[in-house]
């Protein structure tokens, strides 16, 4: 009587006091979800995907985690060794680095946790098949660009006046984001390339990248390019997220300039950008069904069922082990309905 009383005492004192107990479980049994944003500053990232994954944790009934890796990936690998030791149910975790999603899945796989990618994919080759217990929730990268290009080409096809110096082709500007992020490669690709593959040249008289995707340096860049050699020339503005838009859009008005412009992402200050006439289109990222669907396949996959079982999600047939959430462009026709 006295050991197993000892051996009780003992259990006792390496139990954590947090109520949360031996793999994750908090003692209401309820899942536990170690979560990360790779930056707070992201106005995306912390104003849409954040407040959903928050709210929807509640609707389905998990203990969710929600930290800030604050754009580095050292930070981020820390805090998913925390998150381990805590002993979480899941991993959903938003890279700061896609070319370094291997370290994730190493630990995860290592502590035998199944682990949810999300909005940012990895670009490793294969390393989504060196575990079994990892899945992706996001977009077609490509497509965001081509649905751009596409509205971009129709509204230059509709209004001639837009080509200044009448010379048939398109002189444009690019807010290109984080440098080698899948969106913004991928952006920056398609939605030029609508261009080309409608016959109209498109001369590039600047790009910048920015880590950040932040509405200050879309204000400062677009600031600068108005006051440059070729500032008179530009004709377009093209912009990777709405942040940097916003930015953009801020610059235009100080310099009492309009010019047709474009983001991505359909944030609520975007539309009442188009409703104003300052912004010419974005396109719906659909950052609350993003968070819904990480949430769901991570509950699915801590109580060990199929991911997507009793959802609506599917996963791609490619092997790529994701889920696709599709883009929609959103124009000064349609707005309204995304308000």
């Amino acid at each position: 009587m006295k050991k197993i009383l000892l051996t009780a005492l003992a259990l006792m004192m390496i139990l954590p006091l947090t109520g949360v107990f031996a793999g994750g479980q908090t003692e209401d049994g309820a899942i536990t979800v170690g979560a990360n944003i790779y930056s707070f500053q992201d106005n995306f990232m912390n104003g849409v995907i954040k407040p959903e994954l928050d709210r929807y944790a509640e609707e389905l009934g998990l203990e969710l985690d929600v930290v800030d890796s604050e754009g580095q990936q050292a930070k981020l690998n820390d805090q998913v060794d925390i998150f381990i030791t805590k002993g979480v149910d899941v991993l959903a975790i938003n890279l700061v680095d896609p070319a370094s999603a291997s370290s994730i899945i190493e630990k995860a796989k290592k502590a035998g946790i199944p682990l949810i990618l999300f909005n940012k994919e990895a670009t490793e080759a294969g390393v989504m098949n060196t575990y079994d217990k990892v899945w992706y929730v996001g977009t077609n990268s490509a497509e965001s660009g081509i649905i751009q290009g596409e509205m971009m080409v129709a509204d230059w096809k509709a209004n001639a006046d837009w080509d200044r110096n009448g010379d048939g082709a398109v002189q444009y500007v690019l807010l290109k984001g984080e440098p080698g992020h899948p969106d913004a490669e991928a952006r920056t690709k398609y939605s030029v390339k609508a261009f080309t593959d409608a016959g109209i040249p498109a001369d590039q008289l600047a790009l910048e990248a920015d880590p950040n995707w932040s509405t200050t340096h879309g204000n400062d860049k677009m600031a600068a390019w108005l006051t440059s050699g070729f500032g008179n020339d530009i004709e377009l503005v093209i912009c990777n997220n709405d942040g940097m838009a916003f930015g953009a859009i801020n610059a235009l008005k100080a310099a009492n300039v309009q010019l047709p412009l474009y983001g991505v992402d359909a944030l609520s200050q975007a539309l009442q950008h188009i409703a104003d006439g300052e912004m010419n289109g974005t396109v719906l990222n659909d950052g609350v069904n993003q968070a819904r669907a990480t949430l769901d396949l991570a509950k699915n996959a801590a109580m060990g069922k199929t991911v997507t079982e009793g959802t609506n999600w599917t996963l791609d047939t490619d092997g790529t082990k994701a889920v696709r959430v599709p883009y929609v462009a959103v124009t000064p026709e349609n707005y309204k309905s995304f308000q």
